[in-house]
């Protein structure tokens, strides 16, 4: 009988780059570099500070070479503060797992669980597509515009899950073959962009979103709700859209102007779905209460002398799906839905970030990387953190491992050139949520590119393109909101 061999090439390499993680991490340890070589414009980087530095580049070398899964590096990050003495375990893991933003997370992934497996979903996919007639321009702006609308209230991988097989079974229909066609490539690409230009809207269309306020309240003490993030990101998601729309259509202009489907056989596919069940009818009303109770929480905690963080209204309809007689879906199916490797990405970031704060690792960086914007005009401030962290991603691979470095780095950068440090780690915040250039930076871009239709080298070439224009335009608005704010 043979043996399996383990040993494959690919299990080697990945083998390597984890020695080598460890040993950067080890050697960040036991010999800290002293202050003349580490001072930055009079900041130094204390022994601790560079333990965390060097955890930190551990860190990155696996997320960007996925030699381990994402999650499992994060737990391994955790872990090795710990044993390195930068902070107790206790403390490093009630900073991350015990902060309210894992159960906000959670209460997101339940919602859009339901809404996927009760049939909402797809039917105001199909409602939306009716509505588009059979053009294929048309087409391709219907299912950007579905993409925002979903993708605001539900995390941005679930909508891009809900939208993939409509968009394949369009092109099926068609006859379009992967890679040959404009149509193809265009409507693909359409459902990671529309999905992810939503998921800046509100906290709860991506990851990076509420990881980035549970920084603010732990590291500066501001809580951001709902409607204050909305006031940012609603704005700036809308103006995306025919920007968007227009990119899609110079790279890759459809080879055909409409569809074999008349205008009318689409519309008669919306008035053959089978009538809303008392599953969808049930859903529907808890996520619009989920809403209702986000946007109005400002006046609920006057009413009721009480804080409302954004987890609270999550948490109270997500128990809400499972009281006796309400739904037939089990916890159990609702379980296999759950991304349990991004919560754990999400806790274990918010882990690493608040200790490269607390060493002074973040303060040291921001001074490095941006400590010369603090004499420019604060448009300008704006727009270069927006486009800087931008390019940034392509390096870090990953919106929510980008949150995790950099909204601690803008937090500590506030302090130092002494401004408000909303006016830089909103523009930060929202630029951790956009990735129109890498598929993998997000599995929002992964879903839709397993089909087959489009290469990285199609989307990353537009997607250059539109992160220019993207960054001009949410620059604007968050200068012109902020403004009207007081921020600036």
């Amino acid at each position: 009988m043979k043996t399996l061999n383990t040993s494959t090439p690919s299990a080697v390499k990945s083998g390597i780059i984890l020695a080598a993680a460890f040993l950067i991490a080890i050697v960040s340890w036991l010999f800290p570099l002293p202050a003349s070589f580490t001072a930055v414009d009079k900041v130094s980087l204390s022994p601790a500070a560079q333990t965390a530095m060097g955890i930190l580049i551990f860190a990155l070398i696996l997320w960007m070479t996925e030699a381990i899964p994402f999650h499992i590096t994060g737990l391994l990050g955790v872990l090795l503060l710990a044993l390195f003495r930068v902070d107790s375990f206790k403390n490093i893991i009630s900073i991350g797992f015990g902060n309210h933003i894992f159960v906000f997370f959670l209460g997101v992934l339940i919602l859009s669980a339901f809404i996927t497996h009760s049939g909402l979903g797809k039917r105001i996919s199909v409602f939306l597509l009716s509505k588009t007639g059979n053009s294929t321009r048309m087409i391709i702006l219907g299912f950007i515009i579905t993409g925002t609308l979903l993708s605001m209230w539900l995390t941005n991988m679930a909508v891009a899950a809900m939208l993939m097989p409509l968009g394949r079974s369009i092109l099926q229909e068609e006859g379009v073959k992967p890679l040959k066609s404009n149509f193809g490539k265009a409507l693909m690409i359409s459902i990671c962009w529309g999905s992810i230009v939503g998921g800046i809207a509100t906290p709860s269309g991506a990851g990076p979103n509420p990881l980035a306020i549970g920084f603010l309240k732990e590291m500066a003490g501001i809580d951001v709700s709902f409607i204050d993030w909305m006031a940012y990101g609603v704005p700036s998601a809308a103006l995306l859209i025919l920007p968007v729309w227009g990119a899609l259509l110079l790279f890759f202009p459809p080879e055909m102007k409409k569809l074999k489907k008349t205008k009318e056989e689409l519309a008669q596919e919306y008035k053959d779905f089978p009538a809303m069940g008392r599953e969808e009818k049930i859903t529907l009303a808890l996520f619009l209460l989920t809403v209702m109770l986000w946007v109005s929480s400002p006046w609920l905690e006057k009413l009721l002398g009480i804080s409302i963080p954004i987890s609270m209204p999550i948490l109270l309809t997500g128990c809400l799906f499972f009281f006796p007689g309400l739904t037939t879906t089990s916890w159990k199916k609702v379980e296999q839905e759950i991304s349990w490797s991004g919560i754990l990405l999400v806790v274990t970031g918010i882990s690493i970030g608040m200790m490269l704060y607390r060493t002074g690792a973040a303060e040291w960086l921001s001074i490095l990387l941006l400590g010369g914007i603090g004499g420019i005009h604060p448009l300008l401030q704006v727009f270069l953190v927006v486009l800087i962290i931008s390019f940034l991603k392509i390096a870090f691979s990953s919106n929510t491992v980008t949150a995790t470095i950099v909204i601690p780095i803008m937090i500590a950068l506030s302090g130092i050139l002494g401004i408000d440090t909303l006016s830089i780690a909103i523009p930060a915040a929202l630029t951790t949520s956009m990735a129109f250039i890498l598929v993998t930076s997000s599995p929002t871009n992964v879903i839709p590119y397993s089909a087959g239709y489009f290469t990285i080298k199609d989307m990353a070439v537009a997607g250059v393109a539109i992160t220019v224009v993207a960054s001009v335009i949410v620059s604007f608005v968050i200068y012109f909101v902020g403004s009207m704010r007081g921020l600036y």
